[in-house]
């Protein structure tokens, strides 16, 4: 299984750049993107066209609801027990694909636009305010290295991505976004994020 977050509709640069480096050796496999309620536009299209580029044979793809990870008023709580509900029969669906098909695997027919949307930035860069104790579990955890395990407190903008996992995981809540702007972002996101999106499927 190859899982990948959507940001902006795309998968993230960093993500590619860390996929290509694999080989597949044509080993079947399936794909995931999770969004935050709004849209996942060609995200599953653009790690689709890199997984075969690495050598998989793509059997299956999942599009999964998350909470946003900026907004968290949207899809708050998810993936909750429906979701969990609705992913385990995705998993059964997938598995007797497999098993009914052990060597040729028909590819799915993915969603998507070639070429892909146009990569927007993350622009939201989370700091470390007076709380924060220098403990470095950010630095830890920090998908594209952007904050320095000797200062905590720096951050490096042009590697940051906006994940915003330095701000779920710091334990004294000392990461932060700008409020105006995270306010701002929950406004723009409104009208696409109100209605709950399901997931989706692709055999």
């Amino acid at each position: 299984m190859i899982a990948v977050p959507s940001f902006g509709g795309r998968v993230p640069a960093l993500a590619t750049q860390r996929l290509s480096s694999i080989h597949g050796d044509q080993a079947r496999c399936a794909l995931v993107c999770v969004y935050g309620n709004r849209a996942y536009e060609d995200t599953l299209i653009e790690l689709n066209d890199t997984a075969m580029q690495c050598g998989f044979r793509v059997t299956a793809a999942v599009a999964a609801v998350a909470e946003h990870s900026i907004a968290h008023q949207y899809a708050a709580g998810r993936p909750d027990e429906q979701d969990k509900t609705v992913l385990h029969a995705f998993a059964e669906k997938i598995k007797e694909k497999l098993e009914n098909s052990p060597e040729t695997v028909s590819a799915p027919e993915i969603p998507g636009n070639r070429p892909y949307k146009k990569a927007g930035g993350g622009g939201l860069i989370p700091k470390a305010d007076s709380d924060c104790t220098l403990c470095g579990l950010c630095a830890e955890s920090c998908p594209a290295q952007a904050i320095s395990k000797e200062n905590p407190k720096e951050t490096d903008n042009s590697k940051c991505i906006s994940c915003m996992r330095c701000v779920a995981q710091c334990p004294q809540s000392a990461r932060k976004v700008n409020s105006i702007m995270v306010s701002a972002v929950a406004l723009a996101l409104k009208k696409a994020c109100s209605v709950r999106k399901e997931p989706e499927l692709y055999l």
